[in-house]
């Protein structure tokens, strides 16, 4: 068996192109994480790299015609390097979930394919490709024994970091592939959480976004000694990261309406590191649509959550996800999702056209929508989103919000940050004061920023 901790005398070029969802990004980050130790060093590039692997998303249009288009353009990469050590190409992540055997079939230049529970034994299966001289594939699911494999050596960069919590699906969605290429929901133990966080506070991360595909579903084994309690929630979860010292912010994404609960609701009153941001995708605002989606849950109960929400943090920023064109929907029905729109109020969302997903019910529906209706009306309802998004952004001026700074701007002294909000901000302070919180007064925004002053406190001016 070959042994993914050996460590490797000469280091070795890596590119991974990530595609997709904050769980993609921490799924690669963790693929850079456990080809470390074999040598492997991240390249912004992939000319030249000695491993290529495309972690792809299966949940946007043509999302497979994409990853064969980049495979294309890999294919002239990996030939001028057969004489310099060779390539090796991986895809990885849902579409090699979903399409594992015929990318195999229909790309001869990937070399191994590996599913998201399984990227855990990429040192593995690099071994076998290299040492049969042909292809590997691994697409199980085993995602208790990937993180038990992993480890919480990670490389990280920067201040802010994503940890993965929870996984899976059990929705089912009419229109999403996410419970067949992720499996079943599952959630890790709250310790090895704990454990993963309490590294990442070590090495200077001040703020932690928890992921799941239905993060909010999270129902994790409590820590050794709470036995007792049986699994914990999402909300317990948060108020216990809140104790660990270094982690000033928590965020989690992304929830389903089905799945909240009062304690989390609460979380957001009792918990200040827990930031007043929160992402409650909907889909759509007609009861009827909602119910071909299968969300199994209606307008009415989604308002009822907002209204929750705002009276236990009322400053609370909302954000959401829309699709228009759902197969069946009408004029009035996309009239009810621009009245949940308004009645909610945005701060921010994320809007689609519907797009058929190759084996989920939604595909094989009658009545399917023009593309030309569902463009029309998806610029009539990113109009609304957009001018809440400003109002929402202008609405801070004259406030003073803390800022976690992660970098330098774009312009000479200038340094980017985030506001509780996650609006991006621009403020001018001294490069030292990257990594730190500090107080800005917020004197203009758009739609996707906010700029303003540093507040200088008595220790500054001493």
């Amino acid at each position: 068996m070959y042994s993914w901790m050996s460590m490797s005398s000469s280091r070795k070029r890596l590119f991974i192109k990530t595609y997709g969802c904050q769980m993609n990004v921490y799924d690669s980050e963790r693929m850079k994480d456990v080809l470390h130790p074999l040598g492997y060093e991240p390249s912004d590039a992939p000319d030249g790299a000695d491993l290529v692997i495309l972690n792809t998303c299966h949940i946007r249009e043509k999302a497979a015609e994409k990853v064969y288009s980049e495979l294309g353009r890999l294919r002239p990469l990996k030939e001028a390097k057969a004489d310099d050590g060779g390539m090796t190409i991986a895809v990885a992540g849902c579409v090699a979930q979903a399409e594992g055997a015929e990318i195999m079939k229909r790309a001869p230049v990937v070399d191994l394919v590996v599913g998201p529970q399984t990227y855990h034994k990429l040192p593995e299966l690099i071994a076998k490709a290299h040492r049969e001289r042909g292809e590997a594939l691994d697409t199980e699911f085993e995602v208790e024994d990937k993180f038990d494999r992993l480890g919480n050596d990670r490389q990280v960069e920067g201040f802010t970091a994503f940890v993965t919590v929870q996984e899976g699906c059990d929705k089912f969605c009419t229109f999403c592939v996410v419970p067949y290429t992720r499996g079943a929901e599952w959630s890790r133990p709250v310790d090895q959480i704990v454990a993963e966080v309490r590294a990442l506070a070590a090495k200077g991360i001040r703020e932690v976004t928890l992921l799941g595909q239905n993060v909010n579903a999270f129902h994790g084994e409590p820590p050794a000694g709470r036995e007792a309690d049986g699994p914990w929630g999402l909300g317990q979860l948060v108020r216990h990261l809140a104790l660990i010292g270094g982690i000033e912010r928590i965020r989690f994404t992304t929830s389903h309406p089905r799945d909240m609960d009062d304690d989390l609701i609460n979380a957001f009153a009792d918990t200040p590191k827990l930031m007043p941001y929160f992402h409650l995708p909907v889909q759509a605002g007609s009861d009827k649509i909602l119910k071909a989606m299968n969300r199994q849950h209606t307008a009415e109960e989604y308002i009822a959550i907002i209204e929750k929400l705002r009276a236990a943090r009322p400053d609370i920023a909302i954000s959401g996800d829309m699709i228009v064109g759902f197969p069946g929907e009408t004029d009035r029905d996309f009239e009810a999702t621009l009245d949940l729109v308004r009645e909610v109020n945005y701060a921010s969302c994320f809007s689609f056209k519907y797009s058929k997903r190759p084996g989920t019910p939604g595909a094989a529906m009658f009545n399917q929508i023009d593309e030309t209706v569902k463009s029309e009306r998806l610029q009539v309802l990113q109009d609304l989103l957009n001018a809440q998004q400003i109002s929402f952004n202008e609405a801070q001026i004259g406030r003073t919000l803390p800022v976690l700074l992660e970098k330098a701007g774009r312009m000479p002294g200038q340094l980017h940050g985030r506001s509780p909000y996650l609006q991006a901000v621009h403020v001018e302070a001294p490069e030292a004061l990257i990594g730190t919180i500090i107080d800005v007064k917020i004197t203009g925004a758009s739609r996707n920023a906010l700029s303003g002053e540093r507040v200088r406190t008595q220790q500054d001016a001493a």
